[in-house]
C-alpha cells in the first residue's frame, strides 16, 4: 500500500508538471498568453488554451507578437516582411553617384550611399569646386561636403508580406549637414573725387547649412539609379557676393539666412 502511494504521488507530480509546463506568447502590448502552440504559419500563430477544449484553436497575427517562449525554454521572434533583412539579400546595398548637372555650374560632385537596414541609409557627398564650366569668370576653387541620414517613405498602410521593391528605392526624407570652402577672384573698386582704381583680389568663402532634403530614387535592374531631390533649411556664409551660390547649395544673405538645394544624381550599385 505504501509503495502504491509513492507511485501515485510521483504520477500526480508528473501530471501537475505537465499541466504547468506551457508555451508563452509575449505580445507587443506586454500581455502574456500561456498556451500550447499548435502551428506557426507564414502570417499567424495557432494555439490552444488549457481552460478551453483542445478542439478550440486560437489564432494571433505574428505582427502582434514580440516573441514566443516554448516550454523547453527556447525562444522565437518574428519580423515584418517590410523590415526583415533576409528579404533583401539579393539587393545591392551600396551606391556611387555623380551630380549630373554639376559640371555645367562649375563643380563636380561624387556621393556614396550605404544601406544600414531596410528603410534607413547614410549618404556622403564631396564636391570639387572649379571642376566644371566657369560661368562667372571668378576662377573658383575649393570643396563642399554633405552628410545625411535617409529615411525611406513607408507605405500608408501595410499588407501581409509587403516589402520594399529595392532596399534603396523610393521616396525619402534626409536631414543633411553641408559645408563649403572655396576661393574666388573678386574685382574691387576704389573711388575718390579725383581718383579711381580697379583691382582684382582673391577672396575665401566659407559656409555651412543644415537642410531637410526630400527626394525620390529609382533603381533599375539592381544596377543603375537616378536620384532627384530638393532641400530647404538654414545657412550661414562669410561672403555672399557671388549671389548666394555656393555650388552645393544656395544661401541667402544674413538678414534672412535660408538655404536651398536641388539636383539630379545618377549612379550604379554594388555589393
Amino acid at each position: 500500500m505504501k509503495k502504491l502511494s509513492i507511485i501515485l504521488a510521483i504520477l500526480a507530480l508528473f501530471v501537475s508538471q505537465s499541466i504547468i509546463a506551457q508555451d508563452i506568447i509575449l505580445k507587443k502590448d506586454s500581455t502574456l498568453v500561456k498556451c500550447k502552440i499548435k502551428e506557426i504559419g507564414l502570417d499567424e500563430v495557432k494555439y490552444t488554451l488549457l481552460e478551453y477544449s483542445s478542439d478550440v484553436i486560437m489564432v494571433i497575427d505574428k505582427d502582434d507578437i514580440l516573441k514566443v517562449i516554448f516550454e523547453n525554454g527556447k525562444e522565437m521572434t518574428f519580423q515584418k516582411a517590410m523590415t526583415n533583412p533576409e528579404n533583401y539579400k539579393g539587393n545591392k546595398k551600396n551606391a556611387l553617384k555623380v551630380g549630373f548637372l554639376g559640371p555645367l555650374t562649375g563643380s563636380t560632385s561624387f556621393s556614396y550611399e550605404r544601406s544600414l537596414k531596410p528603410g534607413r541609409s547614410i549618404e556622403g557627398t564631396i564636391g570639387i569646386i572649379g571642376m566644371g564650366v566657369d560661368n562667372s569668370g571668378q576662377n573658383p576653387g575649393g570643396v563642399f561636403l554633405k552628410f545625411g541620414y535617409k529615411f525611406n517613405k513607408d507605405p500608408d498602410f501595410y499588407l501581409r508580406g509587403m516589402r520594399y521593391a529595392h532596399i534603396l528605392k523610393g521616396g525619402y526624407i534626409k536631414p543633411e549637414l553641408g559645408f563649403a570652402a572655396f576661393g574666388i577672384d573678386q574685382w574691387n573698386y576704389d573711388y575718390t573725387s579725383s581718383y579711381y582704381q580697379e583691382y582684382e583680389s582673391r577672396e575665401t568663402v566659407i559656409s555651412t547649412v543644415i537642410q531637410i532634403v526630400m527626394g525620390k530614387q529609382w533603381i533599375f535592374d539592381n544596377a543603375f539609379l537616378v536620384d532627384l531631390y530638393g532641400g530647404v533649411g538654414f545657412g550661414f556664409t562669410t561672403n555672399n557676393s557671388n549671389g548666394g551660390f555656393h555650388y552645393g547649395y544656395v544661401v541667402a544673405d544674413e538678414s534672412f539666412p535660408i538655404a536651398a538645394s536641388v539636383g539630379l544624381k545618377i549612379g550604379f550599385l554594388f555589393k
